[in-house]
């Protein structure tokens, strides 16, 4: 079973950081492209930044030049590295990944459970 667990969020105040990590596992013959995806209460789940697997990235308008997405593909993780963070970036941030199963031989995409980042004072 091919699972992403994510990891590193948490309470950091307006204008603090954060580095959020995504582990893929499992029967992983390949990754493509991978990505963080927000959702905040009573709003629907919004693009953060995607990556593929040559390090082109995209982000969504409201993080560029404070997010910065990146990768290890021989660890199966990617990271989010978040600065100059605002109460509106308080959102559950999950990651998304197109994985090849091993065992299948198929791709399918994915998506971890999510982790929270609260920005506050």
């Amino acid at each position: 079973q091919e699972l992403l667990v994510e990891s590193g969020g948490g309470l950091v105040q307006p204008g603090g950081s954060l580095r959020l990590s995504c582990a893929a596992s499992g029967r992983i013959l390949s990754i493509n492209t991978m990505g963080w995806y927000r959702q905040a209460p009573g709003k629907q789940r919004e693009l953060v930044a995607t990556i593929t697997r040559v390090d082109s990235t995209t982000y969504a308008d409201s993080v560029k030049g404070r997010f910065t997405i990146s990768r290890d593909n021989a660890k199966n993780t990617v990271y989010l590295q978040m600065n100059s963070l605002k109460p509106e970036d308080t959102a559950v941030y999950l990651c998304n990944a197109d994985m090849r199963s091993r065992w299948s031989g198929l791709w399918n995409n994915y998506w971890g459970q999510g982790t929270q980042v609260t920005v506050s004072s």
